[in-house]
């Protein structure tokens, strides 16, 4: 199917959920409305068009065997259950073995893996694992902190409710202390 006839469809799809919602997509504020969403959505989604790990490929030969730590990676993602927003930030941690890469880099991966259909929990194990497979540092922790407007703004409507979610892996999964360095460096 051409991506024209395709457009057309989505367009079209959008206009009808707008009727089914008591509205009317023919009034002066809704007219360009299925045509913006459908954009929105293709930035909402922009990380199932690129391989985030690939970010972290620019490595450099660094003698550094201590905790490296980015807080506070702001993002932005959508639930896949709700098509929701759900928002916060990412915390990364990881011990170099060999190779380390630049701290932007380490965002730019968060903010390809949250620009997708996802869940908090795939989302933090992805982050990990892609350190990991990468960067093969001798351990990495990732804290992922966020608001899901699927439990604050619908549902149950819990406005101050946050979840936490953690991946460890290598030598954080295996030491405490290392674990307590982290969540120390947290507060």
């Amino acid at each position: 199917m051409a991506i024209e006839v395709k457009t057309e469809i989505i367009l079209e799809g959008i206009k009808s959920l707008i009727e089914f919602c008591g509205d009317d997509p023919a009034r002066d504020g809704l007219q360009e409305t299925p045509y913006r969403v459908l954009r929105a959505f293709q930035e909402y989604t922009a990380g199932n068009r690129e391989d985030p790990k690939k970010h972290l490929q620019k490595t450099f030969q660094v003698d550094h065997q201590e905790l490296v730590l980015v807080k506070d990676i702001e993002f932005h993602s959508l639930c896949e259950h709700h098509f929701a927003p759900f928002f916060g930030v990412a915390h990364i941690g990881y011990i170099p073995q060999e190779k380390i890469t630049g701290l932007s880099k380490i965002a730019r991966m968060v903010e390809g893996y949250a620009r997708r259909f996802q869940v908090q929990e795939r989302l933090t194990a992805q982050l990990a694992d892609a350190m990991e497979d990468v960067l093969e540092p001798a351990g990495t922790m990732v804290v992922v902190e966020a608001k899901h407007m699927c439990m604050c703004g619908r549902g149950i409507r819990k406005t101050n409710a946050s979840t936490t979610t953690s991946s460890v892996r290598g030598i954080f999964a295996n030491h405490s202390d290392a674990r307590a360095e982290f969540l120390s460096l947290l507060k």
